[in-house]
C-alpha cells in the first residue's frame, strides 16, 4: 500500500525531520554524525515552546547576572591601592575612604537602574532607554560602549583568575594565558548549550565565593578587633614606588577612577530582564538590590582588612594579589582554607564572564532586529542560545587575553570609561522618560534618576580625563567607530529593504515574459540527463551547450545527443584557447542579440548539472566549474541561475 505524502514536516533536531502523518526521510552517514557530535557537546536541540523553561529564577539570575559585579570586589580595592601608594603611608589610609565613597555611587547607580528595569521590561538597558528618548545616534553610542565593556569584562575577570590562581600556585605562571584561554573557550561552550544549564553551572561557584569571602570578611574583623593589625614598612612601600608623587587631589581621582571598575557589571541585570522569570521587572529589580547590597560590603571589608593588615600588591617572578594577601593573614599563608579561597575567588572570576555571555548576545539580538547589526546575531541556536554573538564574544575576548599576555591591570584603563558613559546616557534618558509618561510616583523615581545622571556624569568625565593617557583614548575612539559600522549595516539593510519592497497594492500577474533554458553539458551523464528532465518541466525552448576545442569529438557528441534527447537542441561552442566560462557567456550574449529590440528580452534560465560527491574529499574534483561560471552569472542581467544536483545514492 503506498504511503500518504506528508504536506508539513517539523524540525526535531538531529539533521532529521518527523512528517505529520510520519515518514522516514534519508539522510547522509556524514549528516547524522555532525548532528550527533552537536548534540553531545551542546545537547538536544529546545522546541520554541520551550523557552518558558529557560526562564531564570532571582536566585539564578543573582549567579548569572552578578557574578562580574561581584568579582570584581576580587580586584577593585587593588586598583585603589596601586594608586595610592605613590602617595606614600598617608595616601593608602585614603583607601577605605574612597571605597566607601565608590560605594555610595554604586548605590546611587543601582537605584537607578531598578527604574531602568520597571520602565523597560523588555531588556536592552541604556541601548533601549537611549533608543526610545533620544534617538539613534546616541543609542548607537550606549551600545558601542556597553558592547565594548562586556568584552572587557570576560577579558578582565579571566585575566584576574589567572592571577589568583598564580598567587596560590605560582608554579603555573608560564601557562597563565593559556589557562585563559581554555576557560574562555569552556565558558562559550557552556553558554551554548542554553541559558538554564548555565545558570546550574554558575550559582555553586557564586555561592561558595560569597559564602567564603563574607566570612573571610567577619574573621578578618575579629582580628582587626582583637588587635591584630599591622603596618607598612618601608621595604614594601620602596617595592611599589617607582616615583614618589605628592599626596594630592589628582592623585586621590586617580584611585577613584581605578576602584570605579567596582560598578562595572552593574547593568547587566537591567539589559537581561526578559531572561527573569514573571514577574520580570519585579524579579529583576529585587535582584539588583541584593546584588549592590552584595558588592558593597564585600568591597568596603576587603578594602578595610587590606588597610589594617598592611597589603600591598606584589609583583615579582609570580604575582601575588591583594585579595590573595589578605586570605593568607586571615587563614595562614599555605593552610587548606586559604587554597579553597583562592580556589573559589578564582572560579567566580572565571565564571563573572558569564554576565557578558549572558548580556553580549542579547543586546547583539536586539542590534540586529533594529537592522544595526548582521541578522545572524538575532538567530537563535538549537538549545535557544544567541550563539553567534557568544561564538563572536568568546573569539575577541580571549584574542585580547593573548594580546595583553593576562595582565589585570593593563586592561583597567580601557574599562570603566564605557561603563560610566553608558550610566550617563541611561539616567539621562530615563529623565526624560519620566518627564513624558509621569505615571504614579513619577516626581520620586525622577529625582532618582537625576542624582544618578549627575553623579555618573561627573564621575565619567573624572574617569576620561584621568585615564587618558593609560589607555581610556582607545575606548574613546572605538565608540564611534563602532556607531560608524552600525550606520553602514543599517543602510545597507535600508537600501536591500528599499530594492525588494512591493507595494500591497499591486496584483502580481503570471508570467507574461518568454523563457529559454540553456544547460551548459560536459557530455551525456545521469547528472546532465537529470538536468534536461528538469528543463523540460520548465518550458519547450531548451537547448544544450556544449563548450570544446575539439571541434570533432563535439560532432561525435551531437550525433549521441540528437538520437538521445531528440527535441533538445545541442549547440556546440568552439573554443580555441580552451576557455569554458568566456565562451559560454558570449553565447548567451549571442541570444540576447539575436532579439528584436523592440520587444522585451525572455528571461534565459541556466541550468547547471551539479554531481554531489559521497565524500569530502571528492568535492575537491566535482564541481568547479560549475560554481566559477555560477559566480560569473550572478546579477547578470534577465538570468537565473537554478542549480540541479544528483547524488547516487548507492
Amino acid at each position: 500500500m503506498e504511503r500518504p505524502h506528508a504536506a508539513y514536516f517539523r524540525y526535531t533536531g538531529r539533521g532529521q525531520l518527523k512528517a505529520k502523518p510520519a515518514a522516514s526521510l534519508p539522510t547522509t552517514p556524514a549528516g547524522r554524525l555532525a548532528a550527533r557530535l552537536k548534540s553531545i557537546a551542546l545537547g538536544r536541540p529546545l522546541a520554541n515552546e520551550e523557552e518558558a523553561g529557560e526562564r531564570l529564577s532571582k536566585k539564578k539570575a543573582l549567579a548569572i547576572f552578578s557574578s562580574d559585579a561581584i568579582s570584581s570586589s576580587a580586584y577593585a580595592t587593588e586598583e585603589i591601592v596601586r594608586v595610592l601608594v605613590l602617595g606614600g603611608v598617608a595616601a593608602l589610609a585614603l583607601s577605605l575612604p574612597v571605597s566607601i565613597a565608590i560605594a555610595l555611587l554604586l548605590g546611587v547607580v543601582a537605584f537607578s537602574y531598578r527604574q531602568v528595569c520597571i520602565a523597560y521590561p523588555t531588556g536592552g538597558g541604556s541601548y533601549s532607554v537611549s533608543k526610545a528618548n533620544f534617538g539613534k545616534i546616541a543609542s548607537l553610542v550606549a551600545a558601542s560602549a556597553l558592547l565594548i565593556d562586556y568584552t572587557l569584562t570576560v577579558a578582565v575577570s579571566t585575566s584576574s583568575a589567572v592571577e589568583q590562581i598564580v598567587s596560590a600556585v605560582p608554579s603555573v605562571a608560564p601557562i597563565a594565558v593559556l589557562i585563559g584561554v581554555g576557560a574562555i573557550a569552556l565558558l562559550t561552550i557552556g553558554n551554548l548549550r542554553g541559558l538554564r544549564e548555565a545558570g546550574n553551572i554558575f550559582a555553586v561557584p557564586t555561592y561558595l565565593f560569597l559564602g567564603a569571602a563574607l566570612l573571610t570578611i567577619v574573621l578578618g574583623v575579629i582580628q582587626v578587633l582583637g588587635g591584630d593589625q599591622a603596618a607598612y614598612t618601608a621595604e614594601q612601600l620602596a617595592r611599589q614606588q617607582s616615583s614618589v608623587e605628592s599626596l594630592s587631589m589628582i592623585l586621590v581621582l586617580r584611585a577613584f577612577a581605578s576602584g570605579a571598575v567596582a560598578l562595572t557589571g552593574t547593568e547587566a541585570i537591567a539589559t537581561g530582564v526578559p531572561a527573569f522569570q514573571p514577574p520580570e521587572s519585579r524579579n529583576a529589580a529585587t535582584t539588583l538590590l541584593v546584588m549592590g547590597v552584595l558588592l558593597a560590603t564585600l568591597f568596603i571589608g576587603i578594602t578595610f582588612l587590606a588597610v589594617n593588615f598592611a597589603v600591598l600588591p606584589i609583583e615579582q617572578s609570580a604575582r601575588e594579589t591583594v585579595i590573595a594577601q589578605v586570605a593568607a593573614h586571615v587563614y595562614g599563608d599555605g593552610s587548606i582554607p586559604f587554597f579553597l579561597f583562592q580556589a573559589f575567588t578564582a572560579l567566580l572570576l572565571f565564571l563573572a564572564a558569564n554576565t557578558s555571555f549572558a548580556a553580549f548576545p542579547r543586546l547583539a539580538a536586539v542590534l540586529a532586529q533594529d537592522g544595526f547589526f548582521p541578522r545572524q546575531f538575532s538567530f537563535r541556536g538549537d538549545r535557544l542560545a544567541f550563539s553567534m554573538g557568544i561564538v563572536v564574544l568568546g573569539v575577541f575576548a580571549a584574542a585580547l587575553v593573548i594580546a595583553v599576555g593576562g595582565h589585570t591591570h593593563t586592561l583597567i584603563p580601557l574599562y570603566a570609561v564605557g561603563v560610566f558613559t553608558d550610566f550617563t546616557i541611561s539616567q539621562a534618558g530615563m529623565i526624560r522618560h519620566w518627564l513624558r509618561e509621569r505615571p504614579p510616583g513619577w516626581r520620586y523615581r525622577l529625582a532618582i534618576n537625576a542624582i544618578g545622571c549627575v553623579a555618573t556624569a561627573v564621575v565619567a568625565i573624572v574617569v576620561t580625563t584621568v585615564k587618558f593617557v593609560d589607555g581610556a583614548w582607545l575606548v574613546i575612539l572605538l565608540i564611534p567607530t563602532f556607531v560608524g559600522l552600525m550606520m553602514f549595516v543599517h543602510r545597507q539593510y535600508a537600501e536591500q529593504a528599499r530594492e525588494l519592497h512591493v507595494r500591497d497594492d499591486i496584483v502580481i500577474p503570471g508570467p507574461h515574459r518568454s523563457q529559454r533554458v540553456v544547460i551548459p553539458v560536459p557530455g551525456i551523464n545521469r547528472a546532465v540527463v537529470q538536468a534536461v528532465n528538469f528543463a523540460r518541466a520548465i518550458g519547450p525552448d531548451i537547448r544544450g551547450v556544449y563548450v570544446t576545442d575539439d571541434i570533432e569529438g563535439g560532432e561525435e557528441l551531437r550525433h549521441r545527443w540528437e538520437r538521445q534527447f531528440p527535441e533538445v537542441t545541442l549547440v556546440l561552442v568552439e573554443s580555441p584557447f580552451r576557455a569554458f566560462i568566456g565562451p559560454f557567456v558570449a553565447y548567451l550574449d549571442v541570444l540576447d542579440r539575436e532579439w528584436p529590440a523592440e520587444q522585451e528580452a525572455p528571461i534565459t534560465i541556466v541550468v547547471l548539472p551539479e554531481y554531489v560527491a559521497r565524500h569530502w574529499w571528492d568535492r575537491l574534483l566535482y564541481n568547479q566549474t560549475a560554481k566559477r561560471l555560477k559566480a560569473t552569472l550572478v546579477g547578470r542581467e534577465h538570468t537565473v541561475i537554478a542549480d540541479v544536483p544528483y547524488r547516487r545514492d548507492h
